[in-house]
């Protein structure tokens, strides 16, 4: 069984506690009861407390939650807070003795990586920070793998966050190792040893003579573009349905920012094999899957990249590029590049100012483009898919695009 769960806390011997996201309304439903029935400060009075006692427990945000003793200890008591897992060490003046919620199972599972052996058999300190750092109140995807042998043991799973096998990523920190093998091309991509055959993949495309949904994410030239496709609207080939495709974005969007949450953890990249897929940092200090394209400069070296969810291009030094989990390989690219029809350049004049990589056009041609289809809605056609992908593009109204370049005299009909 698969499920989506949050991370209530990491014990310390590795133990994840993990809440599934189908108890989250009962979970609260019962905590606002519990917060209304106790409004005390706690015991005051001395009480003998016995090992394994139930209680509630004020916790340091004044709520109260559902507690066990499982230790005692001077002065204090080392409490368990049931639905959540993590135990601390409690003055007696923030507890109260009752049997009241004795009856409802804890909320919080404890949780065991599947086939995956610590070093040393025993989860050692950095290792439990780390995980701490990574999965406290993050959401997961759990696979459970084996039930426990008895109720009070751990359930036996795989557990992925930002789309990355946990098991996979903890061998490659060198914290542990994996048993089955079942993550090892993760882990090869981890550790730098990437296969250069491995490449983006493509989006199913609309069906030829459909009208769709489309944003301009980049103009090369007013007739070559990157679209991208409005995944909210069901219009894909029958296998790739509306749910597939919102759904993938929004997993697309959880990984990188889980990646980057987590990007001081990935190898700088050291090889610039032309098509590799990598991690670069863009303007705004965030990192975006990127394909590397060529060695522009080499001293000291800098790469160009482009940006295969919005179809830009970048000049950058190596310091910004970093090694992609393979995880992010198996989202689709967002954008698509596609060649406008209907409208070609005007004849060529040596006195107006010419696109450097595309002289047949003029800049003014291209900012003509731009001011029409810059963050707009737009909608599309596919007229050819080979040689290359060949559209129409209209505005919200209905009107081709290239009228208004048509009109300023900067193109002409292309019959």
């Amino acid at each position: 069984k698969n499920f989506q769960a949050v991370v209530s806390s990491v014990g310390h011997d590795g133990t994840i506690y993990i809440i599934p996201k189908s108890f989250e309304i009962e979970l609260k439903k019962m905590m606002t009861e519990i917060q209304s029935k106790f409004k005390c400060l706690g015991l005051l009075e001395p009480y003998c407390w016995k090992k394994g006692e139930a209680c509630v427990v004020r916790g340091s945000d004044t709520m109260w939650y559902r507690g066990k003793v499982v230790e005692l200890s001077g002065t204090t008591l080392q409490v368990q807070y049931i639905d959540h897992g993590r135990i601390e060490r409690i003055p007696p003046c923030h507890l109260y003795p009752t049997t009241l919620y004795s009856a409802i199972p804890p909320f919080c599972i404890p949780c065991q990586l599947y086939k995956t052996v610590p070093i040393g058999n025993l989860w050692q300190p950095d290792a439990v920070d780390c995980l701490q750092e990574l999965l406290t109140n993050e959401e997961v995807e759990v696979h459970v793998q084996e039930l426990p042998d008895n109720p009070q043991g751990k359930l036996s799973i795989s557990l992925y966050f930002g789309g990355m096998s946990l098991s996979s990523f903890m061998a490659y920190k060198q914290y542990c190792v994996t048993e089955d093998g079942q993550d090892i091309q993760e882990l090869d991509l981890l550790e730098g040893e990437v296969p250069v055959s491995l490449s983006y993949v493509l989006p199913p495309l609309p069906i030829p003579g459909d009208t769709f949904p489309v944003r301009v994410t980049h103009l090369v030239s007013p007739k070559e573009v990157y679209i991208c496709f409005d995944s909210s609207k069901n219009f894909m080939q029958p296998s790739a349905t509306e749910g597939d495709a919102s759904s993938d974005l929004e997993s697309l969007d959880e990984a990188l920012k889980w990646c980057n949450k987590n990007v001081e953890t990935f190898p700088l990249l050291t090889r610039f094999q032309t098509g590799r897929p990598c991690l670069v940092e863009y303007q705004d200090g965030f990192w975006y899957r990127a394909e590397l394209l060529s060695i522009v400069e080499s001293d000291p070296v800098k790469i160009l990249v482009q940006f295969v969810d919005y179809g830009s291009f970048s000049v950058v030094p190596t310091s910004r590029l970093r090694h992609i989990p393979y995880h992010l390989l198996k989202h689709p690219v967002q954008a698509v590049r596609a060649l406008l029809a209907g409208f070609k350049p005007v004849s060529y004049d040596k006195n107006v100012e010419r696109i450097p990589y595309s002289p047949e056009w003029s800049m003014e041609a291209l900012w003509a483009m731009m001011e029409c289809v810059e963050g707009k809605q737009l909608s599309a056609s596919i007229l050819a898919l080979s040689p290359e992908v060949t559209i129409s593009l209209y505005e919200d109204n209905k009107n081709l695009v290239h009228m208004r370049l048509i009109e300023l005299g900067l193109a002409d009909l292309d019959e």
